[in-house]
């Protein structure tokens, strides 16, 4: 103060209203929630009301933390482009081409954030239209601006001896696992041994929901077996302890690198599963029970992404070619 004194004042938050009392204070507390209850108040008739319903839903309630975290994020962004956006402007024509319009401008820093902006906010459209909240989804439509997918992003043997050569013991399970079970690296992460009984793992997969029963193979068994305890997480950092989500990521990327290994990463050794067990000649639908993917999504992997790329199912086919043909002498 102008006399030298020192007087503290309370925020609601920055910008907000000035509160009274101390914090802890019964006057405090309730004029906080207040101010709160007021600044989350939507106004009516706008895409914010929409978005803070979205968030109140079993479909939200049903995602995993994870997803709900990477959803929240977006929402924020789509809030403050947005969130006074007339609901009932959704109708309108030029409608499509203003969210368009802010999906470029996203992309221009990132195409991918960009599309799953767009993603988010149509499924939210799509949940709103389907209750009659809302006269049109303008994102109903749109198509993708990122198109790179992961055709080649496959790891071959060599990848895999390197990286068991050069990186860390205590990450050669977490290789083996992710290529024996198809699974997903958190699903791998939060496995426990209660799941797995000497002989199958099974686990209900946290993205889908589904339950899948997995066989486990020699190479995984002969890991598992010698280190099984009755309880606690299958995998754990070097010390001892379950990993985190940041903290395994951080670790992989770091053995990549020591292991001189470029272009893919532990997301891909979802596919690669996928892959040798074509190689192997195992069904779609075989392949589908290990993994946990739908028979389409399977059949989308080996038709557009890995096996006509793989040199080894050419050499196969024509060697049953040549036993399966009787050739004029």
């Amino acid at each position: 103060m102008a006399d030298g004194t020192s007087v503290t004042y309370y925020y609601a938050w920055k910008g907000g209203p000035r509160l009274p009392g101390q914090p802890g204070d019964d006057e405090f507390i309730a004029a906080y929630n207040a101010a709160v209850a007021t600044k989350r108040q939507p106004a009516a008739g706008t895409l914010q009301s929409i978005l803070n319903g979205f968030q109140d839903t079993t479909i939200w309630a049903d995602l995993a933390p994870r997803t709900q975290s990477d959803y929240v994020k977006l929402i924020k962004v789509i809030e403050q482009e947005f969130g006074d956006f007339p609901i009932s402007a959704l109708g309108d024509k030029r409608a499509s081409n203003i969210f368009l319009s802010w999906r470029d401008r996203r992309a221009k820093k990132s195409r991918r954030q960009a599309d799953y902006g767009w993603q988010v906010l149509a499924r939210i459209l799509s949940w709103a239209s389907g209750r009659g909240l809302v006269p049109a989804n303008p994102c109903e439509k749109g198509g993708r601006v990122y198109k790179q997918t992961r055709a080649e992003h496959v790891w071959s043997t060599g990848d895999e001896e390197a990286f068991l050569a050069a990186a860390p013991a205590h990450l050669h399970l977490a290789l083996v696992l992710a290529l024996w079970t198809g699974q997903r690296q958190g699903d791998l992460l939060k496995l426990n041994w209660r799941q797995y009984d000497g002989q199958k793992i099974r686990l209900k997969q946290g993205k889908t929901g589904a339950r899948v029963e997995i066989p486990v193979g020699r190479p995984l068994k002969a890991m598992l077996d010698p280190i099984r305890q009755r309880i606690g997480h299958v995998l754990l950092n070097s010390d001892g302890e379950p990993w985190t989500p940041d903290g395994f990521r951080s670790s992989w990327r770091k053995a990549c690198i020591l292991a001189g290994i470029q272009g893919v990463t532990f997301n891909d050794l979802r596919g690669t599963a996928v892959t040798r067990l074509a190689l192997a000649e195992c069904t779609e639908a075989e392949i589908a029970t290990i993994t946990g993917h739908s028979l389409r999504d399977v059949r989308s992997i080996l038709d557009a992404h890995y096996l006509n790329r793989d040199p080894r199912l050419a050499e196969s086919a024509i060697r049953k070619l040549e036993t399966g043909t009787e050739f004029p002498k």
